[in-house]
């Protein structure tokens, strides 16, 4: 296959990565907690801690999981938001062998006690905010140890504060019974008097255990063994260094959750490996607050979803704030509508950069030159050491310039679904070809746009939500006899849920149907619009086709 896109690519940026350069993501991490000692490597709502401080925390969470009996592999599960106690787990999870798994601290105790059982994890960290939900499905899982902490445990003074009102002011930490938990402050404590076994890891142990939905309906964890972590590193620091300066200290802002695989690649990896600096922010919805946060710092780099640029330059604040050391403003996630790019080229003078990833694939797949001038509507071109191919239903590629599904082989590709052979055969074929379900075309540059999306997932805020999951929740409504999910556009999330329903009760209302949704899915997989109907469209077979439903909503809204 003739990569022509290589030609296109920013001056500067190598048609492949080196792989073998790290065995893993703790030798990673290691060289640059060593390397940058004395620099800041997060900071979250006034505490800084520098790599040094992070090595050191990292070593005593690591030796406290060994001293509990966490063997090579084991599965540690992590329920925070951006806080200073994520990179503190993480990277002690990784030093001691065992695998990350990410929680959403949003789930509902449907979705957490499914993905504990699914992963088999044994350790649970999780913010006091959500340890009610833990409580309500501990029992049901294999997990042996909860890690309670607070949003201010790490803060000092500041932080007894910020746990006084928001546990007594604000009710933020409704009450809950977890016998047996420890803070994270004495895991740590304990930790310390421990020594770190160095583990012997390699490209092909499992690193994180990162859950996506699917055409199931059911989350899987896609396997993301420390190859497919360190060559996404490498692809993504690679194409990012053309912009980086060796004399200047990168400040990243990050209000993506460090739990999602674009802010815990792009942000948390990649501009840890170049000594960066990683600001967090634990609740990006505060749309004042968060601008008030960035004021603090000459930063060089944000990431986001673009209906976060779209509140951002929507904000009379944000406008006043200093963009001369902006270099990289990364969207992913979602689509970056053409409006709000042009308005934030108009409101800081940089272009706003898309790229496109998938859990599967570490995340980045292609990305735009970061000189771009302006606005492009593509997805950019794929990144060094990357396969990329448009194939029909066939499985035949197609000629440029004509649509296909987009197909991608590299060493970011996952190894496959943990313990679902049958759904990893579904996406990936023999030779390493990874089928991403969404359309594309290429043009004779190399560059790939987004047409359509082969799978019937909505993508709301950047979040995957799956049809299939929220019809087989509704299925357990006594009052529903069918039901039937799309997505439709929706100008703050990108899209947005809607539902149409045929009752089996006739007294049933939008409201209780709403009540039932929030209580069994994550708030962004509620829906926003439902519709009652005495039917629903049906192939020949019986199959509800939400193709004619969408079809629908698009002339309704025309």
């Amino acid at each position: 296959m003739e990569k022509i896109w290589i030609k296109n690519y920013p001056k500067g940026v190598p048609a492949e990565i080196d792989v073998n350069e790290y065995a893993s993501v703790r030798d990673l991490f290691e060289e640059s907690a060593a390397k940058y000692a004395t620099r800041p490597s997060f900071t979250c709502m006034g505490k800084s801690i520098s790599f040094g401080e992070l090595d050191t925390l990292s070593a005593a969470f690591g030796a406290w999981l060994q001293g509990l009996g966490c063997k090579k592999g084991a599965r540690i599960a992590l329920m925070m938001p951006n806080v200073l106690q994520y990179p503190i787990c993480l990277f002690g999870t990784l030093r001691a062998g065992c695998t990350v798994v990410n929680v959403n601290p949003l789930y509902t105790a449907r979705e957490l006690e499914h993905q504990l059982k699914d992963s088999g994890a044994e350790v649970l960290v999780c913010v006091e905010n959500f340890a009610h939900i833990v409580a309500e499905v501990i029992g049901h899982t294999k997990v042996r140890q909860v890690v309670v902490t607070s949003i201010g445990e790490l803060l000092g003074l500041k932080g007894i504060l910020v746990d006084f009102v928001l546990r007594h002011v604000k009710k933020m930490v409704p009450k809950f019974s977890l016998p047996g938990s420890i803070r994270l402050s004495d895991a740590l404590a304990d930790g310390r008097r421990r020594s770190l076994e160095r583990i012997a890891l390699g490209h092909e142990d499992i690193a994180f255990l990162q859950y996506t939905g699917g055409t199931t309906g059911v989350a899987k964890g896609a396997m993301l063994v420390n190859r497919n972590i360190v060559a996404n590193m490498l692809q993504a620091r690679s194409w990012v260094a053309p912009m980086l300066d060796a004399n200047r200290r990168e400040v990243i802002i990050t209000p993506l959750p460090l739990y999602h695989i674009f802010s815990l690649t792009a942000n948390c990896l990649v501009f840890m490996s170049v000594g960066g600096e990683n600001v967090l922010i634990p609740n990006p919805r505060d749309i004042p607050g968060f601008v008030k946060e960035m004021a603090k710092f000459r930063f060089t780099a944000l990431t986001g979803v673009n209906t976060l640029f779209n509140a951002l330059v929507n904000n009379a604040d944000f406008a006043k704030l200093d963009f001369s050391s902006l270099r990289i403003t990364l969207g992913g996630g979602m689509a970056v509508q053409e409006a709000v790019a042009l308005k934030w080229k108009q409101v800081t003078g940089h272009p706003l950069i898309e790229a496109y990833g998938l859990t599967e694939t570490s995340p980045a797949v292609t990305i735009n030159p970061l000189d771009l001038p302006a606005y492009n509507g593509s997805i950019g071109l794929p990144i060094p050491s990357t396969e990329l191919t448009l194939r029909d239903d066939a499985g035949n590629d197609v000629p440029l310039g004509q649509p296909g599904e987009i197909c991608v082989r590299g060493p970011q590709v996952m190894a496959g679904y943990w313990q679902r052979p049958d759904e990893t055969a579904k996406v990936m074929d023999k030779d390493g070809w990874f089928a991403t379900g969404d359309i594309g075309v290429m043009d004779d540059r190399g560059f790939v746009r987004i047409v359509d999306r082969k799978k019937d997932m909505i993508l709301v805020s950047g979040f995957n939500v799956y049809p299939n999951e929220i019809e087989g929740v509704l299925a357990g409504h006594p009052g529903i006899l069918e039901c039937a999910a799309i997505g439709v556009p929706d100008k703050k999330s990108g899209e947005a849920v809607k539902l149409f329903i045929v009752k089996k009760d006739p007294s049933l209302t939008a409201e209780a149907v709403m009540q039932f949704c929030r209580e069994n899915l994550t708030g962004y997989k509620v829906p926003r619009d439902i519709e009652f109907r005495t039917d629903l469209p049906k192939s020949n077979v019986g199959k509800i086709l939400r193709r004619e439903l969408r079809d629908e909503a698009k002339k309704a809204a025309a």
